[in-house]
């Protein structure tokens, strides 16, 4: 099953951007591909929601169940969707000079092999762009400093 791992220093908290990432709901504002997104049960311990992905004239429905740990973690696991499976993982660690290191990882596994081996070549960059976007809303809602913000992947 392929895999992505992105680690990031952020300037921001780890509540900061553990909050960004738990939000589901606002995902289509600034999210790449994500055209609309449905919470269907919300606690303080996770959420099911329905993700709708759109690129040109192809559209996918995906269920997932998150779960929250305020304010290190979300896991997403795969209900239902175009894929066999899908999970991924975000930790935010809250660093010494301020800001937090981000962790995120991704594991996805197509239905189709032949499918699976032809979007290998695209989804690494899809999903880094992702998180780069969840970046890039951190600097919107919360202010961009002096570029601390590094991949070190």
């Amino acid at each position: 099953m392929p895999a992505i791992r992105e680690t990031r220093q952020l300037p921001y908290s780890a509540e900061q951007m553990f909050d960004l990432v738990a939000d589901v709901a606002r995902y289509p504002e600034f999210l790449p591909w994500v055209v609309a997104t449905r919470v269907r049960d919300k606690t303080e311990s996770g959420l099911e929601a329905d993700m709708l992905v759109g690129f040109k004239a192809i559209r996918e429905k995906f269920t997932s169940h998150v779960e929250l740990e305020s304010p290190n973690s979300v896991r997403v696991h795969y209900i239902d969707g175009p894929l066999r499976d899908l999970d991924n993982h975000w930790t935010f660690s809250n660093t010494e000079g301020g800001g937090c290191e981000l962790f995120f990882s991704v594991d996805f596994a197509f239905k189709n092999a032949m499918f699976e081996a032809l979007a290998g070549q695209y989804i690494d960059r899809a999903f880094r762009k992702m998180v780069a976007a969840f970046e890039e809303r951190a600097a919107q809602l919360y202010g961009s400093s002096n570029s601390s913000a590094q991949s070190v992947a």
